[in-house]
């Protein structure tokens, strides 16, 4: 419930933030990603070894992020089909400026935002396993849990089960 969500993470800072307003910035990422998956991905989430509940968390993010989920499609894909040994850092930049073209409200983000998202994504990949660390940024390739597998197929998330194949072409 509401009253419960703003127990655990304003009262009993679960998420162990050092400000209410950090920590509710943050919940609401979490729930809004949450809210689109199902209860199968929430309970992989909780109960899962550390590799099932961060992928099931990152087919979240990218449940809730089409801008993610189209760099998954159209760069780490072709880094991956081009046998790259890294995914650089300036693919981020060059793959925003390219969708500017398409959405010209992405030129009016500040730079700092861009720059920002670019490391949240290069983040979220190392912590996934398609890149060894945030330093080196070298491809890596992800064993997909079967559990995933059947639980995207099961929900007919199909784009995002190819997502996550990427490293496997």
């Amino acid at each position: 419930s509401a009253e419960e969500w703003v127990q655990a993470i304003q009262v009993e800072n679960r998420l162990q933030k050092r400000s209410p307003s950090t920590a509710r910035r943050n919940t609401l990422a979490i729930r809004k990603r949450l809210e689109l998956t199902g209860p199968e991905f929430w309970r992989a989430i909780r109960d899962g070894d550390e590799e099932l509940a961060t992928q099931a968390a990152f087919c979240a993010v990218l449940e809730r992020n089409l801008l993610l989920m189209e760099f998954m499609e159209r760069v780490v894909s072709e880094a991956y089909v081009s046998r790259d040994e890294k995914l650089e850092r300036y693919l981020w930049a060059d793959f925003l400026a390219d969708c500017a073209h398409r959405d010209a409200g992405i030129d009016d983000w500040k730079e700092s935002t861009k720059k920002k998202m670019g490391q949240v994504v290069y983040k979220m990949l190392a912590e996934v396993g398609y890149l060894k660390s945030t330093r080196c940024l070298r491809l890596q390739h992800v064993r997909i849990r079967p559990e995933i597998k059947t639980m995207l197929l099961d929900n007919y998330k199909h784009r995002i089960r190819e997502c996550l194949e990427v490293s496997q072409r």
